[in-house]
């Protein structure tokens, strides 16, 4: 039997490994996705978010805690807990050098090929590099790693002992261990639970990341009465292209240029200001506006300049001649396409020669309002792409798991996506998801290993 089992294997499973590991226990780490598409979401990240009061290598500038949590609280929807969100930012600080020692890497700013930013620092080779030295150290540590195994349920029951039953291929097992520290995340992967608050629009949901966090723990403990946090059915959705794969498409997915163009739905209509958000908030504000429509499936339409305006893509436009052409090509009603861009048209009015915007038109156009004349013409399908649910548990600073009653469930605890919601709420700013990660798992990790070596004082001792 092991000290501490961890279920998981993002940043913040590898983390509450190697926290209790290094605090001297026993460890077990359970992951249901094969060794080379381990990590979660981070293997598709780039930065973490975090605090410091004066520049370094790794970031310029300063970013205090109080900032953080003012750009927590501007997107949280009125979700966050302020004592979690507070010791996260200031336990934010420690994350660098504690990563560092753990064999991470990251890109000095001098190097010149990173964005500028006094708000996060940047993984040198990106989230697969990092999630590759946490899991060498891990194992050299002596953690041992079950990969493709699924833990199958867990009994929201404070004990001094967890047998859990799990799945490795087509053989059953039970996993025991004194603590248990769930990192399974939350279940954007999984249309039957969004179909509750999304209806058929679920299936049409491109997953962006790991496909192998579908939620069946979280949702076993919530229907147990563990006390949630966030919204049922609340997610992180981007626009992504349609041609992307089903899941693990990433980053590069994204489709932007929506200014230099027009978007219609199905119907080959406008809905949406496409000038009206031109921060890196588009994504986002695009997800969740395609979400919303019958079939759950956008066009943009970009004529040859709008193209050349709009920022490289890996995927292929759809291109005619002619806008009736691309109207067949989308399966779009060739004479409703033409009636949307002429009303557009006539609705111009310049601002000058690189911007304009739109009179008399419903919804109007406000920014970059420019004629589509120049072919050929181009489209992109547009889908929403989710990264992750903003529904999951609540837990107390030692990130145990907290019942209905608000009482703190003894040997169980919880890190990463699946307690996020708890500081995050309905919203997410930049790298904040692997800074709860990181300081929630090292939290759990260390509280569940003293758990352990309090009562059971033969356990093996701390580790130099």
């Amino acid at each position: 039997m092991n000290d501490v089992l961890v279920i998981g294997g993002g940043i913040a499973a590898f983390c509450a490994a190697l926290a209790a590991r290094r605090a001297g226990a026993s460890v077990q780490l359970v992951d249901s996705a094969p060794r080379h598409l381990r990590g979660g979401n981070a293997r598709h990240s780039r930065n973490l978010r975090l605090v410091h009061d004066t520049p370094s290598p790794l970031f310029p500038g300063r970013y205090t805690a109080a900032e953080f949590l003012t750009d927590l609280r501007r997107v949280s929807g009125g979700h966050m807990d302020e004592d979690l969100a507070r010791l996260m930012a200031e336990r934010s600080r420690e994350l660098p050098d504690w990563l560092q020692a753990q064999g991470v890497g990251f890109q000095p700013t001098s190097g010149g090929m990173i964005p500028w930013s006094c708000k996060t620092a940047f993984f040198l080779g990106g989230g697969k590099a990092m999630i590759n030295a946490l899991g060498r150290t891990a194992e050299d540590l002596g953690v041992e790693i079950l990969h493709d195994t699924e833990v199958l349920d867990v009994q929201l029951q404070a004990a001094d002992t967890h047998h859990l039953p799990a799945r490795r291929g087509h053989e059953s097992l039970t996993l025991s261990a004194r603590t248990v520290v769930i990192c399974s995340g939350g279940y954007q992967a999984n249309p039957a639970a969004l179909s509750r608050t999304w209806g058929e629009s679920a299936a049409g949901f491109l997953v962006r990341g790991t496909p192998h966090v579908r939620g069946e723990i979280l949702l076993s403990l919530l229907a147990q009465g563990a006390l949630p946090a966030g919204v049922p059915g609340a997610c992180h959705l981007v626009a992504v292209n349609a041609m992307a794969p089903a899941a693990d498409g990433g980053i590069v997915t994204r489709v932007d240029g929506m200014p230099w163009g027009l978007v219609v739905d199905r119907d080959g209509r406008r809905f949406q200001d496409e000038g009206a958000e031109i921060t890196p908030r588009r994504y986002s504000f695009w997800g969740r506006r395609v979400a919303r429509l019958p079939g759950a499936r956008a066009h943009l339409i970009l004529d040859t300049a709008g193209l050349r305006r709009a920022p490289p893509a890996i995927y292929p436009t759809r291109r005619a001649d002619t806008l009736e052409g691309l109207a067949r090509a989308l399966d779009l009603n060739p004479d409703i396409l033409r009636e949307t861009v002429d009303r557009y048209h006539g609705a111009l009015r310049p601002d000058g020669p690189e911007d304009g915007h739109t009179e008399g038109l419903d919804p109007p156009k406000t920014r970059c309002a420019l004629p589509l004349n120049t072919p050929p013409f181009h489209a992109w399908t547009m889908a929403p792409g989710i990264t992750f649910t903003c529904h999951g548990l609540k837990v107390d600073t030692r990130a145990r798991i907290l019942m209905a009653d608000g009482e703190p469930c003894d040997g169980l605890y919880a890190a990463g996506m699946i307690m996020a919601p708890s500081i995050l709420g309905t919203g997410y700013v930049a790298g904040a998801a692997l800074t709860v990660g990181a300081v929630f798992g090292r939290i759990a990790g260390k509280e569940a290993a003293h758990r352990v070596l309090k009562l059971h004082p033969e356990a093996e001792k701390c580790l130099n």
